[in-house]
C-alpha cells in the first residue's frame, strides 16, 4: 500500500520510514498525520520489526505543518469563528489531541525509533523527534520551535517531552524566541546522540546502530524502553518496583541462554521475534 508522504522498507528486522516530499521540505500535510501512526503501529504489532529508522529525502528533514493545513481547517483559521465559539474550541481540542497521538505512536511502539535528521527540523518536526527514542543529526541540521514565530504555542508534544531530554532553561529559550539551534548545540545539550559529517554518513551510521539494536533480544529491548518510559513519570521506588514486576513476568531464560551460548560459540545470537499483538478472540 502506497503512502503520500512516506516510503517504507523493512530489511533484516529494521524498518525504514522515509519522508518522500523533498520538494516541499517534507512538510506535514493532512495525510501525514494519519499515515505515520498507522505505519508505526503496524510495524509494532507485527512483532517482526525490532528497530525503526525515520529519515527524509532531500536537503531538509521536515519543515513542520504545511501551510495548506492551516488554510483548509476551519479550527485553525478565522472562518466563522465568531459563531458558536464553544464548538470551534472543542473541535480544536480534539484535533490537537488527534495530532498528538500521531507522535505518541512512536513512544508506544514496542521497538525503538531512531531519527536521522538533516537540514531543517522545525515546528511539528521537533514534536515528532522528541517522541522518538534516539536522535542523530548531520552537520547541516538545525532545530527551531517555530510556532512562536507564527503567533501560537507549540501543542503537539515539544513543550512536554523536550524538557525531559535537555535542560528546561534551554527549551524555554528556544520556545520563547523560535531561534535556530545548531546540530552542535543540540549535541552539547544531549538532544541528539551524535552528529555526522553529511547525510550519507548519517544514514549509514543510524542504520548501523539500528541493526545493532535489532540483533538483541526484542523482549529485552522492549522491556528497557517500557521501564525507562515508566520511570520518567514516576519515582525511583515506583520505577524499581515496575521493572521487578516486568522481569518477574517477562524475563526470558531462553533468550539469556541463547545470548550466553552465542557468545561462547562466537556467533550472532538468534532470538525469536515478538509475537504479533493480539487482535482479540
Amino acid at each position: 500500500m502506497g503512502h503520500e508522504c512516506f516510503d517504507i522498507e523493512i530489511t533484516d528486522k529494521v524498518g525504514h520510514i522515509k519522508m518522500n516530499r523533498p520538494e516541499k521540505a517534507n512538510s506535514m500535510i493532512a495525510s501525514f498525520w494519519n499515515d505515520l501512526p498507522a505505519i508505526v503501529d503496524e510495524m509494532s504489532a507485527s512483532g517482526s520489526v525490532r528497530a525503526v529508522v525515520l529519515s527524509a529525502e532531500g536537503k531538509h528533514f521536515c519543515s513542520g505543518m504545511d501551510l495548506s493545513v492551516f488554510q483548509s481547517d476551519p479550527t485553525l483559521s478565522d472562518s466563522d469563528g465568531r459563531k458558536h465559539p464553544s464548538r470551534r474550541g472543542e473541535r480544536f481540542r480534539s484535533t490537537a489531541m488527534k495530532l498528538q497521538d500521531s507522535f505518541t505512536a512512536l513512544e508506544r511502539a514496542r521497538m525503538p525509533v531512531l531519527c536521522a535528521i538533516q537540514g531543517a527540523c522545525v515546528g511539528g518536526a521537533i514534536d515528532m523527534v522528541s517522541a522518538a527514542d534516539l536522535r542523530y543529526a548531520s552537520q547541516s541540521a538545525y532545530f527551531s520551535i517555530a510556532e512562536i514565530n507564527i503567533g501560537m504555542t507549540a501543542d503537539v508534544g515539544t513543550l512536554q517531552r523536550m524538557p525531559r531530554l535537555v535542560a528546561e532553561g534551554i527549551v524555554r529559550e528556544l520556545a520563547y524566541t523560535g531561534r535556530r539551534w545548531s546540530a552542535d548545540e543540540a549535541l552539547a545539550a544531549g538532544f541528539v546522540n551524535q552528529v555526522f559529517a553529511d547525510q550519507e554518513a548519517l544514514l549509514s551510521g543510524v542504520h548501523e546502530i539500528a541493526a545493532e539494536i535489532a540483533s538483541k533480544s526484542p523482549m529485552a529491548v522492549w522491556g528497557t524502553k517500557k521501564s525507562m518510559q515508566y520511570s520518567q513519570e514516576h519515582s525511583i521506588a515506583d520505577g524499581l518496583e515496575y521493572i521487578a514486576n516486568w522481569n518477574a513476568s517477562m524475563f526470558d531464560t531462553d533468550d539469556m541462554a541463547e545470548a550466553f551460548t552465542a557468545q561462547m560459540e562466537q556467533r550472532p545470537a538468534d532470538f525469536p521475534d515478538l509475537w504479533p499483538v493480539s487482535r482479540g478472540l
